[in-house]
């Protein structure tokens, strides 16, 4: 069980991240929008590349995500197994 414990805390933790880096994508989406109409184009170029790069974490994470879903899982019918 506290396999089982282990998992479900790392896979809450990643949730906040994946919270946040969303927050902070749609941050510099509206940040974006506001350059774009005030056609700054160098701070846009910038605030671009920190939304690929934000997205790019954020698919890091995700891919982390489902895997602890399914060591959660795993974990989950292992402990079902023995009872």
């Amino acid at each position: 069980m506290n396999k089982f414990n282990r998992l479900v805390s790392e896979q809450m933790d990643t949730m906040e991240k994946l919270l946040f880096l969303q927050s902070e994508i749609e941050r510099c989406q509206g940040l974006e929008k506001e350059l774009i109409e005030l056609q700054e184009q160098a701070k846009l170029e910038s605030i671009q590349q920190e939304i690929a790069s934000k997205k790019a974490e954020l698919k890091e994470i995700h891919e982390m995500f489902e895997q602890q879903t399914e060591e959660l899982i795993q974990s989950y019918q292992d402990v079902r197994a023995l009872v």
